[in-house]
């Protein structure tokens, strides 16, 4: 069983999820553990093969959640307590405007690594954005792409359909678990338009928040901020 410690230890210091089953009641060799990582493939061994089978199918959803869980297994008369080990979520900031500037601090008080991507040198400087966790000068759509998963969360903040278009393409065609872009209804809606006339179907195109943020009325660049974040946070727990 220890002989697993050390894939634990590298998969956490080098921020890849990963779940770990313990068998902590019944028949077997309690506080044997099983990891099980997002593609399906595991290492380790709970004892019994069937078992295995099963905890993996439970285990790669809360995965994929962030989620841990004691599961019950009446048939098999044991208790697996599943442990998710995952990176903090990350959020993309496409544009480095002032809403990024404080959207990026807001989003670090609860807990997500923050990235700001901005072809333009002089939006995108580190004199603005000294506290973010990373900063991107490049085009978004050579940014984004193979970044994102279900964990992302992608704010498409410039006003520039040069910009936000191809961001929104790459976020379009990932599993971003949000996303997010700025404008008001008509500049939404031409947004849209342009986006379904390149082949993005209506489901597709439901996915994108617009205009960004729940409708609390914000005017500053910090309440719209606030607004931003309330609805990723939202759509992050599905409620």
């Amino acid at each position: 069983m220890s002989n697993l410690y050390p894939s634990l230890r590298e998969a956490l210091v080098a921020g890849r999820p990963v779940a770990a089953a313990t068998l902590i009641a019944g028949p077997g060799p309690l506080g044997a553990k099983l990891l099980i990582w997002p593609d399906g493939h595991t290492e380790g061994t709970l004892g019994d093969p069937a078992l295995e089978a099963r905890v993996r199918l439970t285990a790669l959803p809360l995965l994929a959640r962030g989620e841990s869980r004691v599961i019950d297994d009446a048939e098999l008369g044991v208790s697996i307590f599943i442990e998710s080990f995952v990176p903090p979520p990350v959020l993309f900031m496409v544009g480095g405007v002032h809403i990024a500037v404080a959207l990026a601090a807001l989003a670090k008080i609860v807990g997500f690594r923050t990235v700001v991507v901005d072809a333009r040198p002089a939006f995108a400087s580190a004199a603005r954005f000294a506290h973010v966790d990373e900063l991107v000068v490049a085009w978004p759509d050579e940014a984004l792409a193979g970044r994102l998963d279900v964990r992302s969360c992608v704010a498409v903040l410039t006003h520039d359909p040069k910009l936000d278009d191809p961001a929104l393409r790459v976020a379009l065609r990932s599993s971003a678990r949000y996303i997010g872009a700025l404008g008001s209804p008509k500049t939404h809606a031409k947004r849209l338009e342009r986006l379904s006339a390149e082949g993005f179907d209506a489901a597709t195109l439901a996915r994108i928040k617009g205009p960004i943020g729940l409708p609390i009325g914000a005017k500053s660049a910090e309440e719209i901020a606030v607004s931003i974040l309330a609805q990723m946070v939202q759509v992050q727990r599905g409620a």
